[in-house]
C-alpha cells in the first residue's frame, strides 16, 4: 500500500489493484454533481492537464455508454468506453471503464465515485478497482493514470472555481 498525500483536503492511495483519490472542492455537492455528469461542463475540465476530450456518446443511465476520445498534449487520441452502472444523484456514480471500441488496449476497471457533503464543501473520493494488478501497473507506468488523476480532480476544482467567480 502506499499512501501519497493525507491532508484533509486531498488524499490518496495506491494498493495492488487499487487507486483512491479524494480532494474537497470548495462547492455545494448539487454544482459537483452537475460539473462532473453533464458533457458540457466535462468537455471543460476532463483528464490530465494537457488533455482535451471529444464526447461521441453520453448516456447517463444505468447500462447507459460514454464514447470519448482523450486528446493528449503529445497528438495521441486515447478512446476510452464507460458503462454506467449506478447512478445516485447527487452522491455516487459508479461505472465501468471497459475496452475502446476499437480494442486499442484492454484496460478494464471499475470507478465509484462519492460526492460527500463536508462543512458547506464538497468531498469527492475516485475509488478505481482494476481486474489486475498488471493493469493498474501498465496505465501507471505508460499512461500516467496515478499522477494524472491527480491533475483531474484538481482540473475539477479549479473549473468549478470559475463558475463561481
Amino acid at each position: 500500500m502506499k499512501v501519497e498525500s493525507s491532508n484533509s483536503a486531498e488524499q490518496s492511495l495506491k494498493t495492488d489493484k487499487e487507486m483512491i483519490f479524494s480532494r474537497v472542492v470548495n462547492a455545494p455537492r448539487e454544482l459537483v454533481w452537475e460539473v462532473w455528469t453533464r458533457p458540457e461542463h466535462i468537455e471543460k475540465w476532463w483528464g490530465p492537464d494537457g488533455f482535451t476530450i471529444t464526447t461521441k456518446q453520453y448516456d447517463l443511465i444505468p447500462g447507459g455508454v460514454w464514447l470519448h476520445t482523450l486528446h493528449g498534449p503529445d497528438g495521441k487520441d486515447y478512446p476510452n468506453k464507460v458503462v454506467f452502472i449506478e447512478i445516485i444523484k447527487p452522491e455516487k456514480l459508479t461505472y465501468r471503464h471497459t475496452d475502446d471500441d476499437k480494442g486499442v488496449e484492454p484496460i478494464r476497471f471499475h470507478v465509484e465515485v462519492t460526492f460527500t457533503e463536508e462543512n458547506e464543501q464538497t468531498r469527492i473520493t475516485m475509488h478505481s478497482i482494476f481486474e489486475t494488478a498488471e493493469m493498474l501497473q501498465l496505465v501507471v507506468d505508460v499512461y500516467g493514470a496515478y499522477e494524472g488523476a491527480i491533475q483531474h480532480l484538481a482540473r475539477l476544482r479549479d473549473y468549478i472555481g470559475t463558475l463561481q467567480s
